[in-house]
């Protein structure tokens, strides 16, 4: 068992949302999924749910307990993509079935949960020691929805 493990709290659909999750990302699968025999401040017993996961090896726990508990953008997940192809596979399956996007790579599911879509070569790109090259690309990616490596590659190189 991992020290940390990230928890999500739904109000509903934590296990839908489990699934959701699992399905997009290799090497996933739902560990466990259990119901509160007690009663508790969220509702009576067997209305909480408590959902264990694991996402591309990475355990996370996500529990529906009646409160809406909205996400917000203090806490996303980064998805690092190495091809467009990633990206675009990631950024669509995300947006399936009510997601939104949002700027900069980044977007909603349908659950609510934010995520950054991101090419690992941006990173580089904006620690290069040539800071003129590295605000060409930060310029670039600022001006996306979903990013597009090839459009920052060109605007990195002054193109």
């Amino acid at each position: 068992m991992q020290k940390i493990t990230p928890f999500f709290w739904y109000a509903k659909d934590a296990e839908e949302a489990a699934k959701f999750y699992v399905s997009i990302f290799p090497d996933s699968h739902i560990g466990r999924v259990v119901t509160m025999p007690s009663d508790s401040p969220s509702g009576p017993a067997g209305s909480v749910k408590v959902v264990d996961f694991v996402l591309f090896g990475q355990s996370f726990t996500a529990m529906s307990a009646a409160y809406d508990e909205s996400f917000n953008h203090a806490i996303s997940m980064v998805v690092n993509c190495e091809t467009q192809e990633e990206i675009d596979r990631y950024w669509d399956a995300l947006l399936a079935g009510g997601g939104k996007t949002e700027a900069c790579g980044w977007l909603r599911d349908r659950y609510g949960v934010a995520w950054q879509i991101t090419p690992t070569v941006i990173v580089d790109m904006m620690a290069d020691p040539d800071r003129t090259k590295a605000k060409r690309a930060s310029d670039a990616m600022m001006t996306m929805i979903k990013l597009d490596i090839a459009k920052l590659k060109t605007a990195f190189e002054g193109g």
